[in-house]
């Protein structure tokens, strides 16, 4: 019978270090060292926001290291993200010193600064376009406050979304009902709310509006090509140009406002081409409807932006604007972005709580259970397990195609890991007892890595805390916010103070 490998063992979190004042029979915190190398610069500068400091005419009153800019809100704190990533690890080495449960849980750390660099990149690209921010890729409630103090609108999809960005203070005339299948409440609720704008692609849907919203500004969403996307909405979503003559008649003779054309070319486009053909199908959309007696006032362009593409996703849009649409005066034009605002802004930091070794036996019956030897010319050594999985926030690797990349965060009680560190491969999986909660089936880290170490994630913002479940009585993942630091984090503070101080008052934003 052959004998199961076993992995040293080693815990960074419960480690006692050889000089610690204390007994020895007591948990200390590993990475105490750091604490006066590392200067956490975690409270908003107050240099830059002097007393009496007046922002388009309303004093604000200076920022102390306590106060928060929303009150139901987490503090926002300033500094590189990787600040607060270290931050966040050696505060979980204090509480599990003090024996806390749940000490080591994985958190996030969203850099606002992220969402303001893009809202200003979008502003210089696509300066005709108002970008209407998807909720549903994340509904954080400091990324819809800043993107509105910034003068964005929102795509809501639902209830719950048009009442969480309303019941903050944003007027509903910043708001598209981007459903075109919504229940007979929903848009009776969207009434009530204010919100006129929404989005339809059959003949149902005009029925039950004719009924409970009768004064709402339609838009018809047309079918495009979204074979170039990650998730194609298509198959769902969408009226076929031939569909089209016969919608824009029925509501005419329901006697509904139809204000313009929408489409979505898919989430996560990596060929921005088909923008070209979309606007073709939105300019004899508008033709139609000037047929039937309709003069339409706006084009949504949907979303689909990619960081990586977006400056050439913009030249082909804008191209394709000015080709069909030359003369757009009274037209307004929209989009429909989320994952761009948001991806690259969060950062997820995890702990390994557990980890096997190979076992010999296994592999040797089963070698291609785990990763094909052939295949990647090396076998499988260990499988780590992390306080976060496929039911939590990367349930982005199911529902959104995602491909996540592991990296070391802290290891033993050093943040630095040396580059003669040899690296092995191994495989990532999360906490539940579920076996498709696999995070990473193939990653290479350093062998060195033990129970207690720390693995991180970037780009999480999109797509991962929304959808997060407790399945298996797990917490879904808390977040760290922070501004970054600059003139850019300067002057989101001053745009969300701005906003907080507009909604207190209770003025429509």
């Amino acid at each position: 019978m052959s004998q199961v490998e076993t992995l040293p063992t080693r815990n960074a979190i419960d480690i006692v270090l050889p000089n610690a004042r204390h007994n020895h029979h007591e948990q200390s915190d590993p990475f105490a060292r750091y604490h006066e190398i590392i200067q956490l610069n975690t409270k908003p500068k107050t240099e830059t926001k002097p007393q009496n400091s007046v922002v388009d005419g309303n004093v604000l009153q200076k920022l102390n290291d306590e106060d928060r800019i929303f009150k139901d809100l987490p503090p926002l704190l300033s500094g590189h993200s990787d600040v607060h990533l270290r931050n966040g690890i050696m505060n979980a080495s204090r509480l599990a010193a003090a024996n806390e449960p749940n000490a080591e849980k994985a958190f996030f750390v969203a850099d606002l600064s992220q969402v303001y660099r893009q809202f200003q990149r979008w502003k210089n690209c696509l300066p005709e376009i108002q970008p209407y921010y998807a909720v549903k890729c994340n509904p954080d409630p400091y990324v819809i406050r800043l993107l509105a103090a910034l003068g964005a609108g929102f795509d809501c999809a639902s209830n719950g979304e048009i009442s969480q960005v309303r019941n903050i203070g944003i007027d509903g005339s910043r708001i598209i009902f981007a459903n075109p299948c919504k229940a007979v409440s929903f848009v009776r609720h969207a009434a009530k709310m204010g919100v006129d704008t929404m989005t339809f692609d059959n003949t149902d849907e005009l029925y039950k509006v004719a009924r409970a919203h009768p004064n709402a500004k339609l838009v018809v969403r047309i079918l495009t090509d979204d074979s170039k996307s990650l998730c194609a909405f298509g198959v769902k979503f969408g009226a076929p140009l031939a569909a089209v003559p016969v919608l824009l008649a029925k509501a005419k003779e329901l006697d509904l406002d139809v204000v313009g054309v929408s489409f979505h070319v898919g989430s996560g486009c990596y060929d921005p081409s088909v923008y070209t053909d979309a606007i073709m199908r939105a300019r004899a959309v508008f033709d139609m409807g000037k047929e039937v007696g309709y003069t339409f006032t706006l084009l949504d362009v949907g979303g689909g932006f990619e960081d990586g593409l977006f400056e050439e996703a913009a030249e082909v849009l804008n191209a394709a604007i000015e080709r069909y649409f030359p003369d757009r005066a009274g037209i307004k034009m929209i989009a429909e972005p989320g994952r761009y605002f948001v991806s690259k802004a969060f950062k997820l930091a995890t702990n390994i709580i557990a980890r096997r070794g190979p076992m010999t036996s296994f592999l040797a019956a089963a070698p291609n259970r785990i990763i094909d030897s052939d295949k990647h010319q090396q076998q499988q050594t260990v499988m780590y397990y992390i306080n976060d999985g496929v039911y939590g926030a990367f349930n982005c690797i199911l529902f959104d195609h995602q491909v996540v990349h592991p990296y070391v965060l802290s290891m033993g009680d050093s943040f630095h890991v040396s580059s003669t560190e040899p690296m092995e491969v191994c495989s990532v999986w999360g906490p539940t007892c579920d076996s498709i909660d696999c995070v990473c089936a193939r990653a290479e880290l350093p062998a060195g890595l033990c129970v207690g170490d720390w693995l991180g994630f970037d780009n999480m913002g999109a797509y991962t805390i929304c959808a997060a479940s407790q399945f298996n009585g797990f917490e879904v993942s808390n977040v760290v916010y922070t501004s970054g630091g600059g003139v850019e984090g300067t002057e989101l503070r001053k745009a969300l103070v701005r906003f907080a101080t507009e909604a207190e008052a209770g003025d429509g934003i």
